[in-house]
Formats: structure tokens, sequence, C-alpha cells
């Protein structure tokens, strides 16, 4: 990515976090939280990964309503970045949080001495 997408990416992280959090009123959608947003070299695309608390029902529910106010949140973004084009948004899990809590689990278990040895 460019210095300028990775600019954008952040400042629409920062952006989304607070849409989601405060001007969303969909019940579908959980305790949602931003963890990276990709854009684009051109600026058209942005992958916006995101966690959510609850189990999988929760998640694919958050996910559809996400999903399902994708105009909205589009629309609050080109109000508050000005660009030429705003970046059409596709919404994927963040499946990073899950490796690293499995990573720290498995060196905990190592790390503690065996009792039944």
């Amino acid at each position: 990515m460019t210095m300028r997408s990775n600019r954008v990416g952040e400042q629409m992280k920062k952006e989304l976090s607070d849409i989601i959090g405060r001007k969303l009123k969909d019940p579908r959608i959980g305790f949602v939280t931003v963890t990276d947003v990709e854009v684009t070299g051109d600026l058209q695309q942005a992958t916006v990964y995101i966690s959510v608390l609850g189990d999988d029902k929760v998640k694919e529910q958050t996910l559809l309503g996400l999903s399902k106010s994708k105009g909205f949140i589009r629309s609050e973004i080109g109000q508050r970045i000005r660009l030429r084009k705003t970046p059409e948004l596709s919404f994927e899990f963040d499946s990073s949080v899950a490796y690293g809590n499995r990573i720290d689990s498995l060196l905990r278990e190592i790390k503690e001495p065996k009792e039944d040895q």
C-alpha cells in the first residue's frame, strides 16, 4: 500500500469506530471493534477488519447488520473524509485476535509443569 492509502485507512478506522459505535442503531450489531482498514492503492475499495464480542451466531448477525448498513456508513465516511470518491466497503472478521489467544494459551501450556509425569 502507498503512504496515502495508509493514511486514508487510518483515518477511516477512526471514523468507522465512531460511526459504528454511535450512529448505527441496528439491534443486530453487537460490540464491534474495528481492528484494521486496508485501502487499495487507487482508493476505490476498503476492507474493514472487525472483532466482535460473542459467539458465532452474534458474529454472523453483526456481519449481516453491517453489510445492510454499508450505504449509510459509506455516506457518513464521505461526509467526514474529503475524497474524490468514497471507497467501497467490505467487512471481514479479524482472525488475528483469536490466533494470538491460541498462541498465548499454547505457550502457557508449555510453560506450566506437567503434574502427571
